[in-house]
């Protein structure tokens, strides 16, 4: 009986190429040393992270974003890193800023993704702990979010251990969610305190386990 030949041709590939993250941020302590968090506890090596922080007034961060995005998609086709799952997300605030609407239609237009927090990312903070729907200020959500978060100092570097919230990020983005139908029942546009961070933690996750399955 003759043995059956084994084909030399390369198996196909059983997990989904590596993806690349390009995140543009407002902070230069809070949001960058949370996501690197996530990075560590939470994607270690499968997804690569690239954390531009401190880029700017909302305008600013959703240009460069736009700008990055537009070239990386000239380079798909050439000889590139950049593969099609890639993503360039901008992160930022409303806070008191101007042109908040106009940044966040810049991104809507664009290949750019858009986790943006009303009034500021520490209200995504908080939804680690307990669900949170007072309509305060930036000064004000702070100091509820020193409350609850150990090492937050809103009058210092504004960060803490994240590594300890990353077993919450499940709970975070299940109570963000409700916590924006919430905002979006009471009328347009929606009024804080809300936040759209859930849909990059969610994105991440979501590409760690496509990359590990």
């Amino acid at each position: 009986m003759m043995r059956e030949r084994r084909s030399l041709r390369r198996a196909p590939p059983t997990r989904s190429p590596k993806r690349k993250f390009i995140i543009y941020s407002e902070g230069k302590n809070t949001e960058p040393d949370y996501f690197r968090a996530v990075q560590r506890d939470l994607l270690g090596a499968l997804v690569d992270l690239d954390m531009i922080d401190a880029a700017g007034v909302p305008m600013t961060i959703a240009e460069r974003a736009c700008e990055r995005a537009s070239s990386m998609k000239r380079s798909r086709g050439r000889k590139s890193s950049f593969e099609e799952g890639d993503q360039v997300w901008a992160v930022f605030d409303c806070d008191e800023h101007p042109k908040v609407p106009e940044a966040l239609e810049r991104c809507r237009t664009s290949d750019v993704k858009a986790a943006f927090s009303n009034p500021c990312f520490e209200v995504w903070l908080i939804l680690h702990f307990d669900d949170f729907d007072r309509p305060d200020d930036r000064h004000q959500v702070q100091a509820a979010l020193a409350k609850v978060c150990e090492g937050y100092d809103p009058k210092g570097k504004k960060s803490a251990d994240f590594s300890k919230l990353m077993p919450k990020v499940g709970d975070a983005e299940v109570r963000a969610k409700r916590q924006l139908a919430c905002r979006e029942s009471e009328g347009q546009p929606p009024r804080r305190p809300f936040t759209t961070v859930f849909n990059l933690t969610n994105a991440l996750r979501e590409a760690h386990l496509a990359y590990k399955g």
